[in-house]
């Protein structure tokens, strides 16, 4: 017998065994609430403080399982078990996967679900709700100059790295936002035969387009209003180096007639100059645009993207490389729990599992971000409680059955008892009918 009335939720499609529960929950002296449906559960989860949830497994539409999940990692804290009348093996190891404590066959004894409910919450109770936290030791095959990862994509991304880094063929670098790019032009150049000479990085989508010009080829004194004195651009600042052009599809058209005579004659004109000067430096190129049918739109200049495309390395997104995830995450958290001055926090084992299942829409960029704000809202354990909600599971969507009006009006009565646990003359005055009417329409 319990001393608190802890809040139990009771999921059942059938409403007979949703009224048996709640009767021996109350005998047991619990508070329960009834839901007959997975979304009808949702709800009261989202606004009461539920100590546990009993689950049917099988449920039209959408199912236990999912229910599981969802709670799982929207309310880790909270135990849960399953019930089921149809036995079988699978059902319960998937039951235990997903989270249950417990798994209990039709028909059980009042027994057994007594004391299936005890240890549940003494269990939980012991734990203090706290899932188990694992530290950050995640074996990772190679770290190359930050470049972190395991997958076959990663292998063949750092054996490109390695043939060009000791020379200045020029390389164009493609790829969605947030998958490395500026990273592996940096990889290039800080490990190949250049690495004592200058690295300059220019986003070509930054710079307005009036200015682009004098930003990346200098210009003269006197050269424009406003030019009090001669200035070099971003080319010779970059001279015996590298010039790393982020963003190039953005570059007006104008530019990139100019930067296709810099690329062919390796010289360049300031400016307000008729001297050109001579220029010795490696161009590598990125874009998160297609420059091919850009080239075939007429936006970008065909003879410009062959200059720039001598070697073509494609960054691989982050969802078509699940198994350099878990590196990220181990580098991303010794990085940032340094700087933050947390060395010794440690990630939940839950919580890997949440971020390998995730697409990553924003990349490596996203999962960075994503971690130092777990980071920064943890103690000792980043645990599901710190997870960004839009990255928990979610329930899968219904498909749309039409119901009788009869049906809808029994939901949301079921609904209103659920919400006021049981008691017929509280829902009846919510919903402004008498007591026997209510007990008819849900009879």
């Amino acid at each position: 017998m319990s001393l608190k009335k802890e809040n139990i939720l009771i999921v059942d499609d059938n409403h007979d065994m949703l009224d048996l529960l709640q009767r021996n929950l109350k005998i047991f002296n619990y508070h329960p609430y009834k839901a007959s449906s997975v979304t009808e559960a949702i709800d009261v989860l989202k606004y009461t403080t539920i100590d546990l949830l009993i689950t049917d497994f099988n449920m039209p539409e959408i199912s236990g399982i999912e229910l599981l999940k969802y709670a799982g990692e929207h309310f880790p804290a909270m135990p849960k078990l399953v019930i089921s009348g149809l036995p079988s093996i699978d059902n319960a190891i998937n039951s235990l996967k997903s989270g249950a404590l417990d798994y209990l066959i039709k028909p059980f004894t009042n027994e057994e679900l007594s004391k299936a409910i005890h240890s549940s919450l003494i269990n939980t109770k012991i734990n203090s709700g706290r899932l188990s936290g694992t530290s950050a030791t995640i074996s990772k095959e190679n770290d190359y100059a930050g470049i972190v990862g395991n997958s076959d994509q990663f292998k063949s991304l750092i054996e490109i790295i390695k043939r060009v880094q000791n020379n200045k063929v020029n390389v164009l670098i493609e790829g969605e936002s947030g998958t490395g790019k500026e990273l592996i032009a940096k990889a290039i150049h800080y490990k190949g035969a250049l690495a004592n000479m200058p690295f300059i990085s220019v986003n070509c989508g930054a710079i307005p387009e009036t200015l682009m010009e004098s930003e990346l080829f200098g210009y003269t004194k006197g050269a424009f209003t406003g030019a009090a004195e001669s200035r070099i651009g971003l080319f010779q600042a970059a001279s015996g180096g590298t010039l790393f052009l982020d963003e190039i599809g953005t570059a007006p058209m104008a530019v990139q007639t100019r930067l296709l005579r810099v690329l062919q004659e390796k010289e360049i004109t300031k400016v307000g100059s008729r001297s050109p000067e001579k220029l010795d430096v490696r161009i590598i190129s990125a874009t998160n645009n297609d420059l091919y049918k850009m080239v075939q739109e007429g936006t970008f200049r065909e003879d410009l993207y062959y200059r720039i495309n001598v070697v073509n390395i494609k960054t691989t997104p982050l969802r078509e490389r699940k198994e350099d995830i878990l590196p990220l995450v181990e580098n991303f958290i010794a990085k940032y729990g340094t700087e933050y001055n947390k060395p010794a926090i440690t990630i939940n084992k839950k919580v890997n599992e949440v971020l390998l299942r995730y697409s990553w829409p924003g990349n490596i960029r996203e999962l960075d971000n994503i971690i130092q704000r777990m980071i920064i809202m943890s103690d000792e354990v980043i645990d599901l409680e710190q997870v960004p909600k839009y990255l928990k599971y979610t329930i899968p969507e219904q498909k749309h059955i039409f119901k009788s009006l009869k049906e809808y009006e029994k939901e949301q009565i079921l609904k209103v008892l659920a919400a006021v646990g049981n008691n017929k003359t509280k829902a009846a005055h919510i919903l402004q009918i008498d007591r026997k009417t209510l007990t008819q329409k849900i009879a």
